[in-house]
């Protein structure tokens, strides 16, 4: 089995208040790979959440078998502050990223399962302006191509933040070859993974994160949502504007 979970961070906005909740809600899961997005490059946000969890889990588990460390692979969007990371407790062979254009940039790593075989995790965010439609679907479209055309794997996974609801245009694209981990398990997407009480502002919930799989991973063997519980002492704090995506799949 393989598992893993994808948050966007939304950067360094409240930042100290929330990482301990994120910590707290991840280590339950300790899921193989973590797919982020809105990493602040600035403050280290990758590093310091690789290293959290890391140092959490140095404890002996109930085989007396150490638990594996994370390994963070990150890439920044551009030049901008923000980009995308990986934190994979799988060994890892090799990455690479794609420029989608609109400031955002596709990172992909390619990861050896215990049965020796490969799989291709890629994470993104696409274009944040709401009426860039068309713009997301063409992010999506050269995602696909880069992901089928070069070192090619059968076992793929895109996980991130869309920022498209379950209708939309690059959400029908991507299904075109891929499927999402959450419909397949559940019937249907998340009702909405944003916003959380952190945005203060009057937004329409909706859902813009998903999970997509390959057809080579035919079996999901769960998918829910994460990272999703705020403190009595502060309803309003979540570990981020969005909610996590937590899917468990054979492959």
């Amino acid at each position: 089995m393989l598992t893993i979970v994808t948050i966007n961070l939304h950067g360094r906005e409240r930042w100290l208040k929330r990482r301990p909740l994120l910590i707290a809600q991840l280590l339950p899961i300790t899921p193989d790979v973590i797919a982020l997005q809105e990493v602040d490059f600035f403050i280290g946000q990758g590093r310091w959440v690789r290293t959290q969890l890391n140092e959490r889990l140095k404890v002996q588990d109930h085989h007396g078998k150490p638990t594996p460390s994370y390994r963070l692979i990150q890439k920044r969007n551009g030049l901008a502050a923000k980009g995308v990371a990986i934190l994979s407790q799988l060994p890892l062979l090799s990455y690479d990223a794609l420029p989608l254009g609109g400031g955002q940039t596709a990172l992909r790593v390619n990861l050896e399962l215990p049965s020796r075989k490969t799989v291709d995790v890629v994470t993104m965010q696409l274009n944040l302006t709401p009426y860039a439609i068309e713009g997301r679907a063409d992010q999506v479209t050269a995602m696909m191509g880069w992901m089928r055309s070069h070192r090619r794997t059968r076992l793929q996974i895109a996980a991130g933040d869309f920022n498209e609801s379950a209708n939309g245009l690059a959400i029908r694209r991507m299904k075109d070859g891929f499927r999402s981990a959450y419909e397949a398990a559940n019937g249907r997407e998340p009702t909405a993974t944003y916003p959380t009480a952190v945005v203060q502002e009057n937004v329409t919930a909706v859902c813009r994160d998903y999970i997509f799989l390959s057809p080579a991973i035919k079996q999901v063997q769960s998918a829910k949502l994460c990272c999703k519980k705020n403190t009595d002492t502060a309803p309003h704090l979540y570990p981020s504007t969005h909610v996590g995506l937590f899917t468990e799949c054979k492959v």
